[in-house]
């Protein structure tokens, strides 16, 4: 039975290795310079490779990952099969990771609000904002951050 139950936990922990191991792919506008910043706090908080891909057809990538247009930001990443769209959090990012809600594909913060990951100015206000949850289950509000 010990052995049996052995067994059947090999594949869960294969899968998380190999999870953890996928480089994380950050489509961004050609020489956007805050994506860089946001990709870099990634980096450090997943411990992880991460490519930047300078996209000069971002909005077909956009598209083909499910990120609703209303929703758009500069750049867009793939990490562990789900869409981030923007300068989300990382902690939010993680959190949906290890959620995985029914319905969720991805998360947007939209635009570029003064204060998010990767737009951080010493001295400047935080500007509020929204992470919004995208997928076949509609958008909803995953998150609010910012504010004075």
């Amino acid at each position: 039975m010990k052995l049996k139950l052995a067994l059947s936990l090999i594949p869960a922990s294969v899968s998380v290795a190999s999870a953890a191991a996928t480089p994380i792919v950050v489509h961004r506008d050609p020489g956007c310079g805050c994506c860089a910043q946001w990709a870099a706090q990634v980096r450090k908080q997943f411990g992880r490779q991460v490519t930047i891909i300078d996209d000069r057809q971002r909005s077909s990538f956009q598209r083909t990952q499910g990120v609703p247009s209303g929703l758009s930001s500069c750049h867009t990443a793939i990490v562990d099969g789900m869409a981030f769209e923007g300068h989300v959090p990382i902690t939010d990012m993680k959190r949906v990771l290890a959620q995985k809600p029914r319905g969720v594909r991805g998360l947007a913060v939209a635009g570029m609000p003064m204060g998010s990951p990767g737009m951080e100015v010493p001295g400047q206000h935080v500007d509020p904002y929204n992470v919004v949850a995208f997928g076949p289950g509609g958008q909803h509000v995953f998150a609010r951050h910012g504010g004075r």
